[in-house]
């Protein structure tokens, strides 16, 4: 424990699940093993992590969250005047909360986004406590809005300037990858800002070979899928929240288009048949029930997609025991970087994702550590020539040892290095 930090507090702002933010979780946690007193300030839902619960340090401020009051592109004057009036609320509890409820915090730590209404009642707060005010830059709230209303909407123009005044007044700045450190340097006004990679935590690990095997044919037969004698199906694992800035068509029509390649393999008589292929889709979200259904109507017969939900604890051991990680993460902004990824790594999982940008090379190093793919077809093509082997797939070896063989920092090692000398002073 530092002695500095012995008497300092902050506030973790998170307009959003707790239990389906892990970066904002890893925040808490390791600024508490620093030695302060960490307040969050978040909407309840998903169990948050057992260690943040179990944290003396940590104290949860959990509420309820309104309802969406999403915008359509041909919004009403009723539906903004709802929306309208949720922002307020949302703004006068955080004001409450942070100003006035809550001991008197040294920092404000606030993710972003939402940047609306959080930057401005984060910022209010922070003067009126005489609090340095932190942000956490995973992407752009206007960027974000673009996935539901035209780039040159009224309503994105207004969002982005509110956004960029807001949020160059902050105290200091952190974010997720050298390519948003340089848009906010270039474009946002905001010079300095310290690139905190998201990092797997330690339970991140590559699991032994017997307990990848046991795992895969457990959640095989939990999914329906048959295991005859040793052989089970390539576990592909696809981590999502479901969301709009995931492309799902594309990863439906790669499905259906590596099951046609399948079949022709099969028709052509291969000596060796293709496998039987799991990827399991898992998380929760806004669009998850609407793409169940765009998976039934697929009706793949060798290629199974199957959507779960896995707990805390399940997850690392999800990573740890797949074959292959997937990502279709398509950013608004193009200079994020998903998150999952880095947990996907930690595990020893080489990694196909979507190539949306040139900063996902900060990521993943494509041919070594994992495969970029630009459509559905080379999806399915990657798929098909990975795993056509399986279990042996010797190019799928090679892409694993290679993430093996990396040693990448945890999120507490990188957190230390990169993040720890903010609240420092």
């Amino acid at each position: 424990m530092n002695p500095e930090h012995k008497s300092r507090r902050v506030a973790v702002v998170v307009l959003g699940d707790l239990g389906r933010s892990p970066r904002m979780q890893y925040h808490a946690l390791a600024l508490a093993d620093s030695g302060m007193e960490v307040d969050v300030v978040a909407y309840a839902g998903s169990p948050p992590l057992p260690e943040l619960c179990a944290n003396p340090r940590i104290h949860l401020d959990l509420f309820d969250a309104p309802g969406t009051g999403l915008v359509p592109g041909n919004a009403h004057a009723a539906t903004l005047a709802r929306m309208a009036w949720r922002l307020f609320r949302q703004f006068s509890h955080l004001l409450w909360t942070l100003g006035w409820r809550l001991p008197k915090p040294d920092f404000v730590l606030v993710q972003n986004p939402p940047a609306i209404p959080t930057l401005l009642a984060a910022l209010v707060a922070s003067r009126l406590r005489a609090a340095r005010l932190v942000i956490d830059w995973h992407n752009f709230g206007c960027s974000m809005l673009t996935l539901k209303l035209a780039a040159q909407s009224p309503l994105v123009r207004l969002a982005r300037w509110y956004e960029r005044g807001v949020g160059r007044r902050a105290d200091r700045h952190l974010c997720v990858s050298q390519a948003m450190r340089a848009e906010l340097a270039e474009h946002w006004g905001i010079p300095g800002a310290i690139v905190l990679y998201d990092r797997p935590a330690a339970r991140f690990v590559p699991a032994p070979a017997a307990v990848r095997t046991d795992f895969c044919r457990r959640i095989s037969a939990e999914l329906g899928l048959r295991c005859d004698g040793d052989q089970r199906p390539a576990l592909v694992v696809y981590p999502t929240s479901w969301t709009p800035d995931e492309d799902y068509p594309l990863l439906l029509e790669a499905a259906r288009k590596c099951e046609q390649m399948i079949n022709r393999d099969h028709q052509s008589g291969a000596q060796r048949p293709f496998p039987d292929l799991l990827i399991a889709i898992t998380g929760r979200g806004p669009l998850r029930d609407l793409y169940q259904q765009e998976i039934a109507r697929l009706g793949l017969k060798k290629l199974h997609l199957r959507t779960l939900w896995l707990s805390p604890q399940d997850y690392p051991l999800m990573l740890g025991a797949a074959d292959l990680g997937l990502c279709c993460h398509r950013s608004s902004s193009g200079v994020d970087l998903p998150m999952k990824i880095a947990d996907m790594m930690g595990a020893g999982l080489p990694v196909l994702a979507l190539n949306y940008s040139a900063c996902l090379a900060e990521q993943v190093r494509d041919g070594e550590t994992g495969l970029l793919f630009a459509d559905a077809d080379q999806l399915a093509s990657q798929l098909y020539e990975l795993l056509r082997e399986f279990p042996a797939a010797p190019r799928l070896k090679r892409l694993r040892d290679n993430v093996q063989s990396l040693r990448p920092l945890h999120w507490e090692e990188g957190w230390k290095l990169e993040a720890a000398p903010i609240f420092a002073v």
